[in-house]
């Protein structure tokens, strides 16, 4: 045990340290993960022997889970909305088009069946939620891109999921599947998901506010087992998990609660803690002695998603969009590949498929290609392409307006108030009625989301309109 925590602990640090190099010299810290676990692999320098794929689907399946939550936990609601309708078409009709493209082309460069390359093709045709979400928060994009790109690798995962399982079934089965009934599972899933994911999304905040923990450790905890417990149901009734945690954590940042910013970056570190978990443990199920006997396949491969099957499904996906030639060529380019194919690439090799471990030395050929050409050029490219935000800050000359002695005002909480017990962040106030102070028994308070009203609690409110201040005062009762 001692020896297993040294090197667990030992590779993990490696990663984090390693993450200084991505930052400086632009090498995605996803590729430096999966590095540092193919050296610590069976074919690397420590030799840790591993190469049970059921282990690493599950892993990656938990990983998943909670990249995912928190990808959507920080996604700002109003960002998606202006490309919504795009982001859907990309995350389903695009995902398609890309497997059918890619499986045709591997039909003949690769020679594997018609079933087997399609089911190729499905692995590989979406874009990595991991992976993006690490690159776009650096990088400011015009006309709302980066949340596109987010939207769209996000939630293009379930359709890659569907196909790649449909497929699989289809390669293992014993009778023949129903493709009416196939598209019926589709679009419940799809259905069921989104509904779970809204319904939770609506659940978390007011829960977080209402619960009233002892103290603030445990809403991580609880936020943890939401997620957990949401995934688990939405599969139990049939609809998609992934898509459920995802939307979950959109709907959930619309509203205000405890501990907001604390939790948003709690999940942040926690979906770094999984990307690096599940690199490093693909890093070690792959046998790095066998890379070159595919490195021609995955290379031609590789030049066959990034120069037509993702360009086409792109442009066909956007086509009566807004975007223009340029930013559609850049949608195209940042088609990053990355955790979510490997993961779906250890679907064949737990299904014993005869090319199964043929699938998956390609694959993971071909998502280290995508991070380190995509993920690399991506500044470069966005620079090419005209899509960069300016970096010069402008400072708006606006006008000064102190703040005026009536806009302060005093207010006295009574005994029949409606708010004595619910804390700041419960009564959902509006941005422009700030409680900035209380006093209660002689004592100042600075008054913060978990600030909990009591009767006789003084406070100091800003609001500069009076109409404004004595309709708040009614409508809550203060």
């Amino acid at each position: 045990m001692d020896n297993s925590l040294i090197i667990f602990g030992g590779l993990f640090i490696l990663s984090v340290l390693f993450s200084k190099i991505s930052d400086k010299y632009g090498v995605p810290a996803l590729l430096m993960f999966l590095a540092i676990g193919m050296l610590a692999g069976s074919d690397g320098l420590i030799g840790l022997e591993f190469d049970n794929a059921k282990i690493a689907e599950n892993v990656g399946t938990i990983a998943l889970i909670y990249i995912l939550f928190s990808g959507g936990f920080n996604t700002n609601y109003k960002s998606i909305k202006p490309i919504f309708k795009s982001g859907i078409v990309l995350a389903t009709f695009g995902v398609v088009i890309s497997a059918v493209i890619t499986g045709v082309f591997a039909y003949y460069i690769i020679g594997f069946s018609m079933l087997e390359s399609l089911l190729f093709g499905a692995i590989i045709s979406s874009t990595d939620a991991a992976a993006v979400f690490s690159i776009m928060r650096s990088t400011k994009l015009k006309n709302n891109l980066a949340s596109l790109l987010e939207f769209e690798s996000g939630s293009n995962d379930p359709m890659a999921i569907f196909l790649t399982i449909t497929l699989l079934g289809l390669l293992t089965a014993t009778t023949v599947i129903d493709p009416y009934t196939m598209s019926i599972k589709l679009i419940l899933e799809f259905i069921l998901g989104g509904t779970m994911g809204y319904v939770f999304g609506i659940i978390i905040p007011s829960l977080i506010n209402r619960v009233k923990l002892g103290s603030w450790g445990l809403y991580p905890v609880l936020l943890i087992a939401l997620v957990a417990v949401l995934f688990g149901l939405t599969e139990k009734i049939g609809g998609n998990g992934y898509i459920a945690v995802y939307v979950a954590g959109i709907i959930a940042n619309k509203k205000e609660f405890l501990y907001k910013k604390n939790l948003t970056g709690f999940f942040d570190g926690i979906a770094w803690m999984m990307q690096i978990f599940i690199f490093l443990t693909l890093g070690l199920l792959v046998f790095p002695s066998e890379l070159p006997h595919v490195a021609m396949i995955s290379i031609l491969m590789s030049l066959v998603v990034m120069f037509i099957s993702r360009p086409i499904s792109v442009f066909m996906s956007t086509i009566f969009s807004k975007y223009n030639l340029k930013e559609k060529c850049f949608i195209s380019w940042v088609g990053l590949r990355g955790v979510v194919p490997i993961i779906l690439a250890t679907y064949p090799l737990s299904a014993e498929l005869e090319n199964g471990q043929m699938i998956f030395n390609i694959i993971f050929f071909m998502v280290l290609i995508s991070v380190l050409t995509q993920g690399t050029t991506l500044n470069k490219s966005g620079k090419i392409f005209g899509v960069i935000e300016s970096s010069k800050a402008t400072i708006p000359n606006m006008p000064s307006s102190p703040i005026s002695y009536s806009d302060i005002k005093q207010y006295k909480i009574g005994e029949s108030s409606k708010v004595i017990g619910k804390n700041l962040t419960e009564l959902g106030l509006p941005d422009d009625f700030l409680i900035i102070l209380a006093k209660r028994n002689g004592e100042l308070i600075k008054v913060s989301g978990s600030f909990e009203f009591m009767q006789n609690d003084i406070l100091l409110i800003l609001c500069n309109s009076e109409l404004r201040y004595q309709k708040i005062i009614r409508i809550y009762e203060l």
